[in-house]
This record gives structure tokens, C-alpha cells and sequence, in this order.
């Protein structure tokens, strides 16, 4: 059983996004950056490996004596055309040696464009719609021993590169992203049985402020989608804010709480389920006897004297409510008050409505969600075999035990976090979690893990 706060995920009926984030030009420079090693192990690998086709076509001022022993790549970046897609730019500096001799220093620079393309499967492919290469020839050894620059000059030696020979290589640069991109789609576990699961609903938009990208959100229990709660609120970006990424979450008239039901029945929560769905159980520090001191009929239904015990149920569905500055979480309980475990015996039910303060914060890629201390609490008599019990009295036995063990009790529920949406070995850094009226904003920026090995 899981309680899982759709503040990150309302769904939309006309499938519409409820979450999404931007890719900044600021960010885009990081990601190029970043991907410097990466371009340069792969375009080594496969320039200077021997089996495949040359780079240099051959003629009688280049054959195929030519050989690539070095490569190093001077500058990669990536730069936006709105409305289209990106320019990838890369200045590869090639040690070639055409005899034994010698070894030419030869600049190979490529322009590509790029968009991004929606899959069969749903997942998002970055390709290659242009490729351009040219190639000029910078130093040979012996002139960078006597110091003596040469002019690059590119009209003859621009003819003799393998144009796609070079496309070739510049496609598989995009093999690694296609497979971070990919990881944005799968299945993130929030308990053994709980996934969440981000699906984009289009390709990107690539205007000046950045690649906008939209979600959509589900929840599987037990390999079973959850429904939840529609909003008819469309998803709109926010105002920029100085960040590389932003993640935000929209919904309608505050968030509401989902109660996830493990049993194959289950399709969405209703009110006659939550019964079945999840029960808070604890126990109070008052016994039968101490109890009967207050509801005298109670010395009547139990011969001795048992610890009371608290079970609470949900009546209707959490809700969260998003204010300026401010995050609100109210529930609404039955808390069955009786004694005896395993055999609970119940002598009275007590209608409790609260709303406790929300927590929320980051850790890495995770949502991380606590309820603070109770803000307002309120006690009706719902039903009693030891008749009426005055509102008075049910706070006096029972309100301190329900103000401290729900939130804990909360806690433990809450305490995995949410997945936020992300791609394979990027974390989330530099975060701030901004709640808006109906939303939540997360300026941050992604910082890429290195791995080794």
C-alpha cells in the first residue's frame, strides 16, 4: 500500500502535461562541455581504428598512405535555431601521418544539425538532419619545430574527406544521449510494488529561452496503472528564472493525496475502498479502566483492563493544498477507538479533519516529502456504543495521541520521496523548491556524474 502525493503528478484527461522542465542555453553550454570527453573517445576509436574506411579519399595528393594517429577535440558546442532544433559544432584537430617521415596537424571541423524526433515506442531520439565537414591542414612536425605557422587552406584537401565516413561518426555521438534520453521513460521505484513513470507527449520545443520539454505522469501499483485526480488546468512554463533546469508540477484547487489500492479490484480510489486501503494503528497511553474514570459506560463492556488502541482510516481522499510560499496537507479520518489486539473491539468512532504543514525538499533526484507539525485539528463524535461523548472530552483522551502519532505515521509513508523526472547520471544540484499558488517550481541545475571503469 502506498500514499503518493500527486502535488507531483495530476493527470489530465485530454493528456495534457503536468510536469516538464527546460534545458536553458546557459545549460546547453554545460551539456556541451561536458560531453568534450565522450565526442573524443568515440571519434578516436573509430577514426583511427584500421579496419574501418579512411577519412581521406583516395588521390594521387592523398592516398590511403594516409594515416590518423592522434585526435583531439578542440572545441564542441551546441547552439540553439529556434523552432527547429540545434547546431552541434566540433573542431577536431587529427595528428595525420601521410609518410613516415612527417605528421600533419589537420583541423577536421563539422557542422551538424539536429532535432529531436518522437519513437514508435514513445521515447524521444535526438538525429542528424545536416551534416557538413571540412577539413584544413594547420602544421606539419617540422614546421612546429622551427616555429614557422602555415596557412590553413582548405579548397583542396576539403575535397578528399569521406564525407560519410565523418556523418557516420557524428551519429554515433548521439548513441549515448538516446540512451540518457531513454532513462527518462523508465519505471522509477518508489516501494517494491510502486513505480512512477514519466512519458513525453510530444518532441521538444526549441525556441531562444530553450528546449522546453512536456510530461505526462503515471503510477503503476503491482503492475497496475493508478488514475488520478483531473485537472483542467492547461501546463504553461513559468516566468524564466536564472536556472539551467526547471521541473514544474500544476494542478487545480490545490493537489490531492492518491490512496493506492494493491488489490487487482482496485481501478481508482473511492470512498467505499479506503477501508481496505490503509489503516494507521496506535496505541494510546490510556487503558479501559483509566477511560471508564470518564465514559462510565465503558465499565461494562470490558471486564479488564485493556491498553485503548487508535485505528485511523481514511474517510475521503488527502488532499494538498498549494498557496503562495506555502503547502498544506489535510486529511480526513475515522479513528475507531477500541481495545483488544488482534481481536479490536471498537467502542467508539471519532471523525477527525486536520491539516498539517508540508515539507518539501530535494535529494538528489527525489522529491522528499514530511508533514510538520499540526496547524488545526478538529474532533466529532462519529458513532459510540457508550453514548454521547462531548467534543470536549474526545479532545481530552484522544487529541494528543492523534496530534503526535498521524504525522509520524504520515512520515513513514511519505518518507521514500517521489522520483523527479531525470536522465541516467545527472543529479539534481543547486536546488531550491519554490511552492506557488497551484504549483511547484524547482530552479537547479543538473550536474552530470562521472563514472569511471
Amino acid at each position: 500500500l502506498s500514499i503518493l502525493l500527486s502535488l507531483l503528478v495530476p493527470a489530465h484527461a485530454t493528456r495534457s502535461p503536468d510536469c516538464g522542465g527546460i534545458l536553458t542555453p546557459a545549460g546547453l553550454s554545460y551539456l556541451a562541455e561536458v560531453s568534450k570527453p565522450h565526442a573524443e573517445t568515440v571519434l578516436r576509436q573509430d577514426l583511427m581504428a584500421p579496419t574501418v574506411p579512411d577519412l581521406f579519399l583516395g588521390s594521387p595528393k592523398s592516398s590511403s598512405r594516409n594515416q590518423i594517429n592522434s585526435v583531439k577535440v578542440a572545441d564542441l558546442s551546441l547552439s540553439l535555431i529556434p523552432d527547429t532544433g540545434l547546431r552541434l559544432s566540433i573542431d577536431v584537430d587529427l595528428g595525420v601521418t601521410p609518410a613516415p617521415s612527417t605528421t600533419k596537424v589537420m583541423r577536421l571541423s563539422i557542422l551538424a544539425d539536429l532535432h529531436v524526433e518522437m519513437n514508435p515506442e514513445g521515447n524521444l531520439e535526438p538525429v542528424t538532419s545536416a551534416c557538413k565537414p571540412t577539413v584544413e591542414e594547420m602544421q606539419s612536425t617540422e614546421e612546429v619545430e622551427r616555429s614557422t605557422p602555415r596557412k590553413s587552406s582548405s579548397s583542396d584537401v576539403d575535397k578528399e574527406i569521406n564525407v560519410d565516413k565523418v556523418c557516420l561518426e557524428v551519429s554515433k555521438l548521439l548513441l549515448l544521449p538516446n540512451e540518457q534520453l531513454l532513462s527518462l521513460t523508465a519505471q522509477f521505484p518508489i516501494t517494491p510494488s510502486c513505480q512512477v513513470q514519466y512519458l513525453p507527449l510530444a518532441a521538444p520545443v526549441f525556441s531562444e529561452q530553450g528546449i522546453t520539454i512536456s510530461l505526462q505522469t503515471t503510477f503503476q501499483v503491482a503492475g497496475m496503472a493508478i488514475p488520478l485526480p483531473v485537472s483542467p488546468v492547461p501546463f504553461s512554463v513559468p516566468e524564466l528564472a536564472p536556472a539551467h533546469i526547471r521541473v514544474r508540477h500544476s494542478a487545480h484547487h490545490g493537489v490531492r493525496v492518491a490512496v493506492l489500492d494493491t488489490s487487482p479490484r482496485a481501478a481508482a480510489p473511492s470512498s467505499h475502498q479506503l477501508d481496505h486501503k490503509l489503516c494507521f494503528v496506535f496505541q494510546s497511553p490510556l487503558t479501559t479502566a483509566t477511560t471508564a474514570q470518564k465514559i462510565t459506560q465503558m465499565g461494562s463492556l470490558f471486564q479488564e483492563d485493556l491498553p485503548v488502541v487508535l485505528q485511523a482510516v481514511f474517510r475521503s481522499s488527502p488532499r494538498v493544498v498549494l498557496e503562495e510560499g506555502k503547502a498544506a496537507l489535510k486529511l480526513f479520518l475515522t479513528v475507531h477507538v477500541g481495545a483488544g489486539l488482534p481481536a479490536f473491539q471498537s467502542f467508539l468512532s471519532v471523525n477527525v479533519d486536520m491539516s498539517a504543514g508540508l515539507l518539501l525538499s530535494v535529494a538528489n533526484t527525489r522529491m522528499m516529502i514530511s508533514a510538520a507539525a499540526i496547524e488545526d485539528i478538529e474532533l466529532s463524535l462519529a458513532a459510540s456504543d457508550v453514548g454521547p461523548v462531548p467534543a470536549a472530552l474526545l479532545e481530552e483522551l484522544f487529541l494528543p495521541t492523534i496530534r503526535e502519532e498521524v504525522p509520524a505515521q504520515m512520515n513513514a509513508v511519505l518518507s521514500e520521496g517521489v522520483f523527479l523526472p531525470h536522465v541516467s547520471s545527472f543529479t539534481y544540484t543547486d536546488v531550491n523548491v519554490v511552492i506557488h499558488k497551484d504549483y511547484v517550481l524547482v530552479p537547479c541545475n543538473l550536474e552530470l556524474q562521472v563514472r569511471t571503469g
